[in-house]
């Protein structure tokens, strides 16, 4: 009778080397798609956060929301939108799911809003604070905003993006965070913070006032129109002579606008 011979102990670790070795060498590219994917899904996000602001604005006269509260009526975009799409999931970038309170950290941590009927409200995008129409207040703000979305330029104008919190108002002068994972913080000079960050590899998803979408450099952020006063070669930009030391450390490699 014939033996069956199985393998020897040398053939099955040789044949577990090649498995480690290929997982190896497969494991970054299947990362790579990984996090592409997620950008892409990011990106439809924001085409679909296209159509819930365009339908807003054709149910108000072609005008953005005030961003204010009266009684018990609340402009802020976070509520203002909720009766215009019924997928909660496109409040939130696939790569930030999760907020603070659970462990994440930026630029990959989403934040919660609390609202008083909704309950807690989770996103990870957030407003360009000049893309409403507020009633009355200074003069010199007042003329900033854009307050309808049929602006020249509309296609460098940003109306939601990636966002470290939902919402913030930059101005060119505004700063660059000084960390990578610099949390939300409130103030006048760092507002634009809340949108410069490293979210795809490189990159941040914006969504302009024409209704496109598309990625964003890190310090791109600061050539943008933001609003209608904003100075797009200010001294954060090539055309205004930043330099390259001028950047924290974690940006100097990023491209420059």
């Amino acid at each position: 009778m014939n033996k069956q011979r199985g393998f020897t102990l040398i053939e099955l670790l040789v044949v577990i080397a090649i498995i480690a070795l290929l997982m190896a060498i497969l494991m970054p590219a299947l990362q790579r798609v990984r996090k592409q994917a997620r950008a892409v899904v990011c990106e439809s996000n924001l085409k679909q956060w296209g159509v819930v602001f365009l339908m807003y604005t054709d149910d108000h006269n072609g005008h953005f929301m005030s961003g204010r509260t009266s009684g018990n009526i609340e402009e802020n975009w976070v509520v203002a939108t909720l009766a215009y799409y019924n997928e909660e999931k496109i409040r939130l970038c696939p790569t930030a799911t999760k907020p603070t309170s659970e462990g994440q950290r930026h630029p990959f941590a989403a934040w919660v809003y609390d609202h008083s009927t909704a309950g807690l409200i989770v996103g990870s995008y957030g407003l360009n604070n000049w893309a409403l129409d507020p009633p009355g207040g200074r003069d010199d703000v007042n003329e900033q905003y854009w307050r309808q979305p049929n602006a020249r330029g509309a296609a460098n104008i940003p109306v939601f993006a990636d966002c470290r919190w939902r919402a913030s108002r930059p101005d060119y002068r505004d700063t660059p965070p000084e960390f990578a994972d610099a949390p939300y913080v409130p103030g006048a000079g760092i507002r634009i913070q809340r949108f410069c960050l490293n979210r795809h590899e490189g990159n941040a998803n914006y969504l302009f006032m024409d209704w496109t979408v598309r990625k964003v450099g890190i310090k791109e952020v600061w050539t943008l129109k933001w609003h209608r006063a904003f100075e797009t070669a200010g001294p954060w930009t090539k055309a205004g002579g930043v330099k390259p030391g001028d950047w924290p450390e974690w940006m100097r490699s990023f491209k420059d606008y």
